[in-house]
């Protein structure tokens, strides 16, 4: 169902009772409220949540901003790695805006977050901006921003800026499959038959390139976010992935030493993917986070 959060409208999955602890999941870069796996979400529903997804801006069903263009992200990362300012069409505090109105669309005053990658940065600037509105906070595969964290290889890089071979769904499907080998856990590689199938079904759903390099370059002008940090009074958990490729896993150590109070878990084997094996372990820690005194 579409909400109006703010000014933006906003696709929403909302499940689980109406009298269950409200959770709000925010997703990372580029991808939709369906990239939280329906097994993670049964789970949680199970514990007792009132489970709440959604597309953020410029992805899946949500409202798109191509009316900002597409922005060059040779130039904004040029931009980025010589520390100057970069341009984005809008900001990580924006889409944290949208998180908060789309709590108040539906009336939860105030709600246990767990943002993944890109989601873990808005959250970040929800639990800082919006203190009242956060009851508990997990990020999952997350960073602060620091200058100072290892940072993806080359590698990765160009894995994560390259484009399918075709605009056809089958193609979409092939590149993503490519760049998730990459960066998926090594040590818990994903059914290539349910991997396949929920690809399909993602992309089939939506596929908005131009809304992710809007994204990329939200993600490049918030810069780092170590000063939010200390405003965060949540009760907190980190989970992160020891093998992650992508954010590598100081990043997760450093949100760990830097938010107060907060718990890590570095997974062994874990990239930067949400792997059927590990949704127990995530859902038990969500649930454990969400019973800490705040």
């Amino acid at each position: 169902m579409k909400v109006r959060a703010g000014a933006v409208d906003i696709e929403v999955d909302d499940r689980g009772s109406r009298d269950g602890q409200p959770l709000l999941l925010i997703m990372g870069l580029g991808m939709q409220l369906v990239g939280w796996p329906e097994e993670l979400v049964e789970m949680l529903v199970d514990s007792g949540f009132r489970v709440v997804r959604f597309d953020n801006r410029d992805a899946g069903l949500s409202q798109g901003f191509d009316h900002l263009g597409v922005p060059n992200l040779a130039l904004a990362g040029i931009r980025y790695a010589l520390r100057l300012p970069v341009r984005a069409p809008y900001r990580l505090a924006d889409m944290a805006a949208d998180a908060a109105g789309v709590l108040d669309a539906l009336g939860i005053v105030s709600a246990h977050v767990c943002g993944a990658s890109m989601g873990g940065m808005i959250a970040q600037h929800l639990a800082a901006s919006f203190p009242a509105r956060v009851r508990s906070l997990v990020l999952m595969m997350s960073t602060s921003g620091a200058r100072h964290l290892p940072q993806p290889s080359l590698a990765i890089r160009r894995a994560l800026l390259s484009r399918p071979d075709g605009s056809d769904t089958e193609a979409v499907v092939r590149h993503l499959r490519r760049l998730l080998g990459v960066i998926g856990s090594p040590g818990y590689p994903p059914e290539p038959m349910r991997f396949d199938r929920r690809l399909r079904e993602t992309v089939q759903r939506a596929w908005r390139p131009a809304g992710t390099a809007r994204q990329i370059c939200a993600v490049m002008a918030d810069g780092d976010r170590t000063p939010l940090l200390g405003a965060i009074r949540a009760p907190c958990a980190v989970i992160h992935g020891a093998d992650d490729p992508l954010v590598p896993a100081e990043a997760g150590r450093e949100l760990a030493r830097r938010i107060d109070g907060a718990t890590l878990d570095l997974v062994p084997g874990m990239g930067h993917d949400l792997p059927l094996e590990l949704l127990p372990r995530f859902a038990a820690t969500i649930a454990a986070t969400a019973r800490r005194p705040g």
